[in-house]
């Protein structure tokens, strides 16, 4: 263990001493590039002119009729991949060049990120290999067969849960074994020091625009900012441009499977306990004795047992609250924003719709309210049809 990259007293370095070199290098290249101006203007290029930002602050008309106050979507679903996932990936592909690293690996759940790292890996000419649990190959594999299209390996784990969680594994097993040229590109705001700084950095251009768009668009800021909330990289990503402004509220919502008094939900910081997982310190649904539980839930990319350290900080100071959304109420939500703006939202960002939705009555109508929509929907079609058929 070291002592880096705390909140509060969450985060942390709990790794193997093989991979204390690979970190440190990571470090110390990170902080000496993303402010250097050449990483600066390439990268802020690469965001405009591959990528697509800045991303468009939408006022959802009809969604805010249904609700009772004024809801508006940070369109992270507009953005390249479908996802907020390319903001971090070129962030990091871009930090790994600059290393002179020619392999990324990535673990992925619901497919966005491994998406996003074989993108990445396509537009930098890199060796890509893409660890992902063999349950979410089998539910995602439109964004598998995306992801090979890009010309990565893809890798299913069959140990353990078959999910996200054992994905991380293999693939920190495999950067032990290759820490030389090869950099891991990690997809949300946990694991050891400096991930969860590094990712909320190359997220952070979420909640720059986000706080922008509202003093240019509605005159004021938000009185609450909702996020879906898994490892939690796109909450962590719109919450950093609001943090320091205390009257907006910040709302992380995480997945209740069938209810988190079921052993089928993976609802960690409403729940769950300390420990230590995949190298940090946070909330994490485990047994007495340690033991991981299994998760469940009708997002894969929310399919994880633990949370990014800064979240479960800003749980502990009370400046973010962390509620839970079930998987009927998430597919409720999915059907609602489909038939009142035409728009198909992500599984994970449904999560964030559908406590909002559940809040019509008990706001005042003058309520603004952010919700990133982190992803588009096209890769959930077929979970949402398995469990509601379209009449």
């Amino acid at each position: 263990m070291k002592e880096k990259g705390r909140f509060g007293q969450f985060g942390g370095f709990y790794v193997p001493e093989v991979l204390i070199p690979a970190l440190e290098e990571i470090e110390q290249a990170f902080y000496k590039f993303y402010k250097d101006p050449r990483f600066v203007a390439e990268l802020n290029e690469l965001y405009k002119n591959y990528a697509g930002r800045p991303t468009p602050l939408y006022h959802a008309k009809r969604l805010s009729e249904h609700c009772g106050f004024s809801v508006y979507l940070k369109r992270e679903d507009l953005l390249h991949g479908g996802a907020h996932k390319v903001n971090n990936c070129l962030g990091q592909g871009l930090l790994a060049q600059y290393m002179g690293k020619t392999r990324l690996i990535a673990e992925t759940g619901a497919g966005q990120h491994g998406l996003a790292t074989a993108m990445i890996g396509a537009l930098f000419g890199m060796e890509t290999k893409i660890f992902m649990g063999s349950i979410d190959v089998e539910r995602q594999n439109v964004n598998v067969h995306k992801m090979k299209l890009c010309g990565a390996e893809v890798i299913p784990v069959k140990g353990g849960t078959c999910t996200l969680k054992d994905a991380i594994n293999d693939a920190l097993r495999y950067w032990t074994a290759h820490v030389q040229d090869t950099f891991y590109l990690f997809g949300t705001a946990g694991g050891p020091h400096p991930y969860p700084t590094v990712v909320k950095h190359f997220q952070s251009p979420i909640g720059t625009e986000a706080r922008r768009q509202c003093l240019e668009q509605i005159g004021r800021l938000p009185d609450m900012v909702i996020a879906c909330v898994g490892g939690g990289s796109n909450a962590i990503g719109i919450f950093s441009g609001f943090i320091d402004d205390k009257s907006v509220k910040l709302i992380g919502v995480e997945g209740a499977g069938r209810g988190v008094n079921t052993t089928h939900h993976c609802a960690t910081l409403n729940v769950g306990t300390v420990g230590v997982l995949h190298g940090a310190r946070t909330y994490l649904l485990q047994d007495a004795d340690g033991q991981i539980h299994e998760t469940e839930c009708i997002s894969a990319g929310l399919d994880y047992p633990g949370v990014g350290p800064e979240h479960a900080f800003l749980k502990e100071s009370g400046r973010a609250e962390y509620v839970c959304a079930d998987d009927k109420q998430v597919l409720d939500a999915f059907e609602l924003v489909c038939k009142k703006e035409g728009i198909l939202p992500a599984l994970e960002s449904s999560h964030a719709i559908a406590w909002l939705v559940g809040q019509k009555g008990k706001l005042p109508p003058e309520t603004i309210a952010v919700v990133n929509l982190s992803g588009r929907g096209d890769k959930d079609v077929g979970i949402v049809e398995k469990h509601r058929p379209v009449k």
